[in-house]
């Protein structure tokens, strides 16, 4: 099965939240005021999704690939 690999640079977010607009069920603002994923492996049917929040992160802490 092919998944998506989703980093977050944890020191560049600021806790905005645009990922967390874009994919509230795969994305969260956690209780540090920085994104996380919610859950481990996300399948490829989602990279629309992963790739619209890393795109409208103002600070480019989202970085999404695809493996598999």
């Amino acid at each position: 099965m092919s998944y998506c690999r989703v980093t977050i640079d944890r020191s560049r977010c600021t806790g905005i939240g645009l990922c967390e607009a874009a994919a509230p069920d795969l994305f969260e603002i956690d209780d540090d005021g920085v994104a996380q994923l919610i859950g481990a492996d996300v399948g490829t049917d989602r990279l629309p999704e992963l790739e619209e929040a890393a795109s409208n992160c103002p600070t480019q802490s989202i970085a999404v690939s695809t493996i598999g």
